[in-house]
């Protein structure tokens, strides 16, 4: 495998984004933020790209901050405050910046994902994982409340079920992940990667403008009231259907055949 921290491959418009440190369990270190902050960036502008898919090499989909990384700010004579504070701000960018990909991005978590590392699962539209796969913001048994992970994991599920994990510390196993709606998918290990590739590949045979549109729609409309969501919306519906393609679709479907989209 690649020394890179980062690994990315391309095929049938779908992009795979692999945290590739599996000796520190794919930790957040700044250098991997950096890497995936770039990564984002090239890929928000990539007409060719229609789905993301982000895992993680190793034992782990992602154990969260690196704590070794962030001990050792503490030497600094400020104690670490303005290495802190730039480590989270980053983080929070990366985060921000996965949530408004233009593209349905899916988290496909085997192992653990823990901390920021369930932030960074959460930050995804969607998550696929197996049975054994266990998801924590377990920052409290050390002391450190997951406040900057509860921002996505609190938008994923329901605020009780989020606040018992960031209070207790405990671990939510894969069934009771999916149960609470934080995974999608619930598939066995061996088919894990067909199952998140099935998935990805539905998805990027939609049209991708109506995907684009629809996923930003989704996001804005999430924080607004009844009244203004619908106007919102509407106006995402016009700009949608005066499309093109959209005409095929609608055309095509009228006609009892598939669309002849580009």
């Amino acid at each position: 495998m690649s020394n890179e921290i980062l690994l990315r491959h391309d095929a049938g418009g779908i992009a795979s984004l692999t945290l590739n440190a599996p000796a520190s369990f794919n930790a957040l270190s700044t250098a991997m933020l950096t890497a995936l902050q770039t990564e984002i960036a090239r890929l928000h502008g990539d007409q060719s790209i229609r789905v993301v898919i982000l895992k993680g090499a190793g034992k782990a989909f992602c154990a969260g901050h690196d704590l070794r990384e962030m001990q050792a700010a503490r030497a600094a004579p400020d104690q670490g405050r303005a290495a802190f504070e730039s480590l989270f701000a980053h983080c929070a960018e990366v985060m921000q910046a996965l949530q408004n990909l233009a593209q349905p991005t899916i988290a496909q978590v085997h192992g653990i994902a823990t901390a920021a590392g369930c932030q960074l699962a959460a930050s995804c539209d969607l998550i696929t994982a197996a049975p054994g796969t266990r998801f924590g913001v377990n920052g409290i048994n050390i002391g450190l409340f997951c406040s900057t992970p509860m921002v996505a994991l609190a938008r994923k599920i329901p605020p009780a079920i989020a606040f018992e994990m960031l209070t207790t510390g405990a671990f939510i196993d894969a069934t009771r992940a999916y149960e609470v709606g934080l995974i999608n998918r619930l598939t066995t290990p061996e088919t894990l990667d067909a199952e998140t590739q099935t998935l990805a590949e539905t998805l990027a045979a939609k049209l991708p403008a109506a995907l684009r549109l629809g996923k930003a729609a989704f996001r804005d409309t999430s924080t607004l009231d009844t009244a203004e969501a619908y106007a919102s919306a509407s106006a995402t519906m016009v700009e949608n259907i005066l499309l093109p393609d959209t005409d095929e679709g609608i055309t095509a479907f009228l006609e009892k055949r598939k669309p002849s989209w580009a």
